[in-house]
């Protein structure tokens, strides 16, 4: 944590931190994110920011503009600086640092993806550079089955081979599973916590972590809070916000937060793709989530295939400094009316071409689907994808069609060059009749032509550059 807060942050935790230093309440009730949101505005308006009121005289000035909040009780907030001085300083001695919605660190998924919904304070420990990372959301049910603790730890093992970060909420069961299994495999992992982050960042299991830059502990609460059924349902969409995908392990049918959470990732939100476990035995929550467009699963067994969840279905409103992402503003703005909406995140299935897009539930599949199918060394054949994939032969035999002629569309775009259909079957280490049947649909609709001198037969695209070499049609 910073030793000294910037001055927009001060004026955040004074309007919507409850500073609990002991037993002690806010005497006056701190704004809701709501509230603080409609504030941000108004300042806005008025091209301002939190920081002015602190000064007597800019403060006077902007509550006389009139809020609907009333002046009194932003008053009684703005004047509570030496309980704030208190809280400060209990949180350095847990070494709890404090962002604000007005700090450019804070971290840029929140900001754009829940907008008005972004917590004006984040408390936390550990590495805050972390929180832009993206990586994986695992959540689940508290109540776990031993076989599906032993998966959600496999989880965060593969998440951690693959230098992705494991996103959760710190809870009994598969969320505190996925983060021990990729903690203890050396990866990193990010706890968004409902309650009690002071106790949690001084617990023993932690502690190493946290020193060594792996586990971040961040909560929009107190960190003094007490757990809350509220709290617990308004931060899952934090867990989802700053991750690039989310599996969900288990889930209660209509009830409870990773069913609450869950549905409003897919009905509202919709910032990542959602997956459901595909492994085992799965419940009428997961069979529920599935018919509200959940994903299942494909189990990858690999970074590489694992990494292809996490990217495929990006969206523009996460991406990492790396990226080229915005950078948030010094002043605590509202989004702009430029701001791209969240409904808009995801396409209709109607206006995408499943040739072509991957947005859609069943695009999302088989994107999955063909990292899979690349990894398989030597032949693919029905039998074997259907046997790696754990799907039906008639199942296998779909996605290894689709698959196939998309590698060939690919590979024909690529080079000019002439290929045999024995070339072309061992490049893409499919049998002779699967060859065979792509390229009399391809040749049907146009995509390829023949090149018939000399002998063999050997195709290439529609419109490629002709050489020397290729003899007459």
């Amino acid at each position: 944590m910073n030793d000294r807060l910037s001055p927009n942050a001060q004026v955040i935790l004074l309007l919507t931190a409850p500073l609990i230093i002991g037993q002690s309440r806010a005497p006056t009730k701190p704004l809701t994110t709501s509230e603080y949101h409609a504030l941000a505005c108004r300042l806005r308006e008025l091209k301002r920011q939190p920081a002015d009121l602190l000064e007597p005289g800019s403060r006077k000035e902007i509550l006389e503009w009139g809020f609907e909040l009333e002046t009194h009780r932003l008053q009684l907030l703005l004047d509570r600086g030496f309980l704030l001085a208190q809280a400060i300083e209990r949180w350095r001695t847990r070494a709890i640092w404090v962002l604000s919605r007005a700090d450019p660190s804070y971290p840029t998924c929140l900001k754009k993806r829940l907008r008005e919904y972004t917590p004006p304070i984040l408390y936390g420990c550990g590495d805050a550079s972390i929180l832009n990372t993206g990586g994986l959301a695992v959540v689940g049910s508290r109540k776990l089955h031993d076989t599906l603790v032993e998966y959600s730890e496999s989880i965060g093992r593969l998440t951690a081979s693959a230098e992705r970060t494991l996103v959760s909420g710190g809870a009994r069961g598969a969320d505190q599973a996925a983060m021990r299994g990729a903690l203890t495999a050396g990866g990193r992992s990010v706890g968004v916590l409902a309650d009690n982050l002071e106790k949690a960042v001084m617990w023993r299991e932690n502690r190493d972590a946290l020193m060594d830059g792996r586990l971040t502990l961040i909560c929009p609460y107190d960190p003094a809070a007490r757990f809350q059924v509220g709290h617990a349902m308004q931060r899952n969409k934090l867990i989802y916000a700053l991750a690039d995908a989310a599996l969900v392990i288990n889930s209660d049918y209509r009830q409870g937060g990773t069913w609450t959470g869950a549905v409003e990732q897919l009905e509202k939100f919709r910032f990542v793709p959602v997956y459901i476990r595909s492994h085992g035995e799965c419940g009428r929550g997961l069979h529920g989530l599935r018919e509200r467009g959940a994903i299942p699963w494909p189990d990858p067994k690999t970074p590489d295939s694992l990494e292809m969840c996490l990217t495929a279905h990006r969206t523009p409103e996460c991406r990492t400094p790396e990226d080229g992402a915005v950078s948030s503003s010094v002043r605590d703005e509202p989004p702009t009316q430029t701001d791209e909406p969240q409904d808009a995140i995801l396409p209709n299935a109607s206006s995408l071409d499943a040739n072509t897009s991957l947005l859609t539930p069943a695009g999302q599949l088989f994107s999955t689907v063909t990292t899979l199918l690349d990894a398989i060394d030597g032949p693919r054949t029905v039998t074997r994808v259907a046997e790696y994939l754990n799907v039906s032969k008639s199942q296998a035999g779909d996605w290894l069609k689709r698959f196939q002629e998309a590698k060939l569309r690919e590979m024909f775009e690529r080079t000019d060059e002439p290929k045999t259909e024995a070339q072309l079957a061992e490049m893409l280490q499919i049998s002779g009749p699967q060859i065979r049947t792509s390229l009399k649909r391809m040749l049907k609709d146009g995509t390829i032509e023949k090149v018939s001198h000399p002998r063999p037969t050997r195709y290439r695209r529609t419109g490629a550059i002709r050489t020397l070499f290729d003899g007459h049609d």
